[in-house]
């Protein structure tokens, strides 16, 4: 087996498992901040930490996939390992940088959330006045 196989493989083995260990830790962790976000609803919010788990794998796996091919030749250990770490920090930080953005949104959301009902944008001019017989005169 060649150098390049090699880290190939290493690679696919490190990015998958550390994707595996990052949603779990994201799911489990993530499930209080989600029920605050909700208003205490525990099912929405299990239901979309859920789809964040999904959708968090398919792009990391993906992405893995897609940055799997190199076009450099490898040439011994020291080429394995200097390879591998560019693969893997790159994607370490889209991780990183995946996990920011779904604080960042649901930060968000949290914020407006506590914030309660908006207030009209302008404040009322005049006031209409009510009429009993507003329906006949239609």
């Amino acid at each position: 087996m060649n150098e390049t196989v090699i880290t190939y493989t290493l690679y696919l083995a490190l990015a998958v498992a550390m994707t595996v260990w990052v949603a779990r830790t994201l799911h489990k962790n993530g499930r209080v901040f989600l029920v605050e976000c909700f208003h205490g609803n525990t099912e929405l919010a299990d239901s979309v930490n859920h789809l964040l788990v999904v959708g968090f794998y398919l792009v990391n796996i993906g992405f893995v996939s897609l940055y799997l091919r190199t076009k450099e030749d490898v040439l011994g250990a020291r080429g394995v390992f200097e390879l591998l770490s560019d693969k893997m920090g790159v994607v370490l930080l889209l991780l990183g940088a995946m996990h920011f953005f779904n604080l960042y949104v649901f930060t968000r959301l949290r914020k407006r959330a506590h914030l309660g009902p908006m207030p009209p944008p302008v404040p009322p001019m005049m006031r209409v006045a009510k009429h009993a017989n507003a329906l006949d005169t239609l």
